[in-house]
């Protein structure tokens, strides 16, 4: 299974200079919680919740493309969703968290810039 998703059409979220380089930020799109973060002039989107235990994505830390997650330190490539460290616990707690919730991708979702607007294809 694919952790792109499948457009079926594309929603503005925001203005281009809604974000600044380094920059993101959460917005709902129908019933999902987007992050949407520019870097190097670039914009990416993903579920907002991390797929580890729902840590809300936006409030973490962001360097280049990769995105971690405040609650546990979980990271993501926000480039391709793939998962970089699924959280920074030690010993048991981290075989007891790949036992239980096994890493998971990030949810991404393709990104176009048309005029001044962000879209985001859901």
């Amino acid at each position: 299974m694919s952790n792109v998703t499948a457009v079926k059409r594309f929603e503005a979220v925001a203005k281009v200079n809604d974000l600044q380089n380094g920059m993101m930020k959460s917005f709902r799109v129908e019933n999902r919680e987007i992050l949407v973060a520019k870097v190097n002039g670039k914009c990416y989107a993903a579920d907002n919740k991390c797929p580890h235990l729902g840590g809300n994505l936006s409030l973490g830390k962001l360097e280049g493309t990769v995105v971690t997650c405040p609650r546990h330190g979980s990271k993501f490539d926000l480039s391709d969703g793939r998962v970089l460290r699924w959280t920074t616990w030690t010993g048991l707690k981290i075989w007891a968290a790949r036992v239980f919730r096994p890493p998971r991708p990030l949810r991404i979702y393709p990104v176009k810039v048309e005029g001044d607007n962000i879209l985001v294809g859901i």
